[in-house]
């Protein structure tokens, strides 16, 4: 049954009942898994492909909230523009209520020259304060007409109640005991308490809406980057298109100041690129031909001709925002308690209310019990300051902002259990190509031996030469996003290869690429890979091969043969250089006691030069490691005890990743291992390690300070609130800051 996920936007939710009550909802549909971010104001959903999404827009009506499908790179909006406006109806309707209810000297000289107006025209004058009758007239429509969504929301979750459900029974229950006090003269008029309530509730929303939109910026101006239009080559002319109908192969131009339209290859020209909006890297990269660029980063200078080769979903910025919303809409696993407390505190605080009535009503004053009219509003309090919107917001905002943020920083978090792991990691295991070194790998050495040619036969020997051996491995590396291979490819294109038609194409992880090459009048099976994987499929090799192969391994070279039906004729030695920050980035992970280890498939003699000048210990390198070796090192160390995090970039360390406590894949590397990952590294400084678990560790602290909040103040409040210590209308403002709380510490995270 083939499952895909989709995105929708929910309004109507006011608090983490909401959340509930939805999930429950969507989650009684067979094969369909629904998790509510109550942050983003947006549910995120597992479907069979045979659910329709008007059976889940049904269902969300149903349980009494309206929803819209999110389209792919899309940002959901907050409604803080409809907030707005209930805002400003509700200061011209509340303001004036709550002023003549609560300032003494207005009552009397409103009252005494309305009683005497009405007096003097023989009109029979209203019962008990007029000045009560002007500010219940002025609370009607504030009542009825602006907080009409929360007593709707309050109807529809009659059997679930929500926090709607407390505001609008408190604020109906004050506004109703008003008319009937002032229309008996039996007790005071409760107006003010009504309006301020709902003032504050609207304040409070409006401001938390703003705040939460404010804190999902960061990811709205990642979506806002990508390009509407690109400018293709047609037969030599420049064509403008939208960027919808741009294809794989495409070569499009990118002038001075403008963004990169899509992901690509360079093949004509010589520029700068900024990446930061991107990777968080603030320094220009140099591109010419053969380079690899990024879609949405901006071009500084030179005008460049890209090919592209990936487009609309499966570019970097597409899969980096993809990353970014799907780990807004999992929940960590510390947001569970707060949603079993959720689930069950507004039914406790319902009957809780109900029982301060009471006791009020029926106890105290020699046992004669207290007036209506205070019972009444204490319970009414009750009602308004026990609020779950702050415990509701504890875990999603922080995680809204701080995967938000990270984004623009070039660290994307996928999966919020990373939160409570990165505390927990006491061993990093490492890759060594595209982690410890640039990943930027660079042909040092190609050797096209003649001698090793002969054993092919005439057919071919007649057509060999350096830009036919150099367009069959061009032809085959192009679909290869190991390192290594770009390095061929790159190094193939800048001494003029031209690249083939490629039938029956593999790529064995840890071994390399094959496939038959079209070249003309022959078509030969071309294999790529490590010498070990090549020996195996080829006939012995010649001394100038082997002689090459030695020479590159004394250097710490990566080293690939190139075959033809079997027989090796040619050898790369591949290389990178160190990453500037991978000695200080080791020191500071062992100084967090994390104990490193080097697990690579490249050679002993590079592996040990690496980890020589990095400060990893030599009993804790593992070389000629297959992927099979690097998930059997992960297994053990985890069997051992220890919290394992697993850092790489390759194919060959999906199995590895995915195994990992806690895993990281660097940006440049293979969709295979990035799709494993908890955390997607985009920057290319590893530094960039030690910035993700600080920022995983200032997250989980702040959602904790959230949460110790959000309980301390319903703890604190509750008693308060039950003693007759507060009025529902400080009760309210109380809510508010509660909620403003919450979320304003979650925007502190950096």
């Amino acid at each position: 049954m083939a499952i895909e996920p989709r995105t929708f936007s929910v309004s109507g939710m006011t608090c983490s009942s909401c959340v509930n009550t939805i999930e429950k909802t969507l989650n009684e549909i067979e094969g369909v898994s629904a998790s509510v971010n109550f942050a983003t104001e947006t549910v995120h959903i597992l479907a069979p492909l045979e659910v329709k999404n008007t059976e889940i827009l049904k269902k969300i009506k149903a349980a009494g909230y309206s929803a819209e499908l999110v389209e792919a790179g899309s940002s959901p909006a907050l409604h803080s523009k409809k907030s707005g406006v209930a805002l400003f109806f509700a200061i011209i309707f509340a303001v004036p209520a709550i002023a003549i209810s609560m300032v003494e000297q207005w009552h009397a000289t409103l009252d005494t020259q309305i009683l005497s107006a009405l007096k003097s025209l023989n009109i029979l004058p209203p019962l008990y304060s007029p000045t009560a009758w002007l500010a219940i007239g002025l609370t009607a429509p504030l009542i009825f007409i602006v907080a009409l969504p929360i007593h709707r929301a309050a109807l529809r979750n009659f059997f679930h109640p929500t926090m709607d459900s407390l505001i609008s029974l408190g604020s109906l229950s004050a506004f109703g005991w008003s008319i009937y006090a002032n229309a008996t003269g039996t007790g005071d008029v409760y107006t003010e308490v009504a309006a301020g309530v709902l003032l504050f509730v609207i304040l409070g929303r409006h401001l938390e809406s703003r705040a939460k939109t404010r804190a999902g910026s960061a990811l709205s101006t990642l979506l806002a980057l990508g390009a509407k239009e690109v400018i293709v080559l047609r037969n030599g002319l420049e064509v403008i298109i939208p960027i919808s109908e741009l294809a794989i192969g495409d070569d499009f131009v990118v002038k001075p100041g403008a963004r990169i339209a899509t992901d690509g290859l360079v093949i004509s020209g010589t520029s700068s690129v900024n990446n930061a909006m991107l990777t968080g890297e603030s320094t220009p990269v140099d591109v010419s031909p053969g380079s690899r660029v990024i879609g949405a980063s901006l071009n500084n200078n030179g005008r460049i001709i890209v090919r592209a080769t990936r487009i609309g979903s499966d570019t970097e910025l597409a899969r980096i925002s993809a990353m970014v919303v799907q780990a807004q809409g999992v929940k960590a696993p510390i947001q569970k308690l707060a949603d079993r407390i959720a689930s069950i505190f507004v039914p406790v605080v319902t009957v809780l209310a109900i029982a301060t009535f009471f006791a009020w009503y029926y106890i105290g004053n020699d046992g004669a019990g207290h007036s209506f009219a205070q019972s009444i509003q204490i319970a009414i309090t009750v009602l308004v300051i026990a609020c779950p919107c702050a415990l509701g917001l504890a875990t999603p905002v922080a995680l809204l902002v701080a995967s938000g943020r990270g984004a623009s920083r070039g660290i994307v978090l996928r999966q919020p259990r990373v939160l409570e792991l990165a505390r927990k990691v006491d061993v990093v295991v490492l890759d060594k190509t595209g982690t410890l070194t640039t990943g930027v790998m660079k042909v040092h050495d190609a050797v096209i031996p003649t001698s090793a040619h002969k054993v092919l036969g005439a057919t071919y020997v007649n057509a060999l030469n350096e830009k036919t051996i150099l367009s069959s491995a061009l032809s085959l590396e192009l679909a290869n996003d190991h390192p290594v291979g770009q390095a061929i490819s790159s190094h193939a294109l800048a001494k003029g290869a031209t690249r083939h038609e490629v039938v029956e194409f593999t790529q064995t992880p840890g071994a390399g690429v094959a496939g038959r090459v079209l070249l003309g009048a022959i078509s030969p099976v071309v294999l790529i890979g490590t010498p070990k994987a090549i020996a195996h499929s080829a006939t012995t090799f010649d001394p100038a091969i082997v002689d090459a192969i030695a020479r590159g391994e004394e250097s710490g070279y990566s080293i690939a043969v190139l075959a033809w039906d079997g027989v090796a004729i040619a050898v790369f030695a591949i290389g990178d250089q160190v990453k500037p920050d991978a000695a200080a980035t080791i020191s500071a992970l062992i100084d967090n006691g994390i104990t490193p280890w080097l697990v690579t498939g490249d050679n002993d003699e590079s592996a040990g030069a690496i980890a020589r000048l990095v400060g990893i210990k030599g009993e804790h390198v593992i070389a000629r490691a297959l992927p099979e070796e690097k998930l059997a090192r992960v297994s053990a160390l985890k069997d051992a005890g220890h919290t394992v995090l697993m850092i790489g970039d390759g194919i060959n360390d999906a199995a590895a990743l995915a195994t990992a406590d806690l895993s990281m894949a660097m940006g440049t590397g293979t969709d295979t291992a990035i799709s494993s990952a908890d955390i997607t590294l985009m920057r290319p400084e590893l530094m960039s390690v030690v910035d993700a678990l600080n920022l995983s560790k200032r997250t989980l602290r702040t959602i904790k300070s959230n949460l110790a909040w959000a309980f301390a103040y319903n703890v604190i409040g509750l008693p308060i609130a039950t003693a007759g210590l507060l009025t529902p209308m400080y009760a309210a403002g109380a809510m508010a800051v509660s909620s403003l709380f919450v979320v304003t510490n979650s925007l502190r995270i950096k």
